[in-house]
């Protein structure tokens, strides 16, 4: 079954000084780019996704800025397939399952950023899309969210989504995964 790694959303307002800062991102990316070296090494396809905000002052995102810019860590090259989504859905009102099937992608296997919203709703369109996703754990990040006024830390959000998910895609850690050959 050909795999093919989906890098969503890896841009600098996710990281320090940028507008919508994560908790450990820079602990994401180092998974993602042990993720990206493995792809490389064996000839398979990586997918960037880029989220773009094309609103004016848009809170993070925007369009033409540094912030909505791909990090400069990932391994990606002019050649590299980068899609632009609009939507926390990788999917919705995008080429990617097209591009996907153009590189023979059977297993989509998934890391990037933000867990509880574009890594979340995108695992289950792959699922549904039969993909058979599988989802890198420990290269995701999400943030502290706040409801009724209580925070809930990352790592609890982290967690519930990452258990929830399960039932969508199959789970591993960087190390499972690239040592499962």
């Amino acid at each position: 079954m050909k795999q093919g790694l989906l890098v969503i959303d890896v841009q600098n307002d996710y990281f320090a000084k940028g507008k919508m800062e994560l908790v450990l991102p820079e602990a994401a990316l180092k998974k993602i780019n042990q993720l990206e070296s493995y792809f490389l090494r064996h000839n398979l396809p990586i997918i960037y996704i880029q989220h773009i905000k094309h609103e004016k002052n848009a809170a993070f995102f925007e369009a033409d800025t540094t912030g909505a810019a791909l990090h400069s860590d990932l391994q990606n090259k002019p050649s590299s397939i980068i899609i632009e989504k609009h939507f926390p859905n990788s999917f919705y009102q995008t080429n990617l399952e097209t591009e996907l099937h153009r590189v023979g992608v059977e297993q989509l296997v998934i890391c990037g950023m933000m867990t509880h919203m574009c890594v979340d709703s995108t695992t289950r369109a792959s699922k549904e899309l039969e993909f058979d996703p599988l989802l890198i754990s420990d290269a995701t990040a999400t943030k502290n969210l706040t409801i009724n006024k209580k925070i809930v830390l990352a790592k609890d959000v982290q967690n519930a989504f990452l258990a929830s998910l399960t039932n969508f895609a199959t789970l591993k850690t960087t190390t499972e995964f690239i040592s499962q050959v």
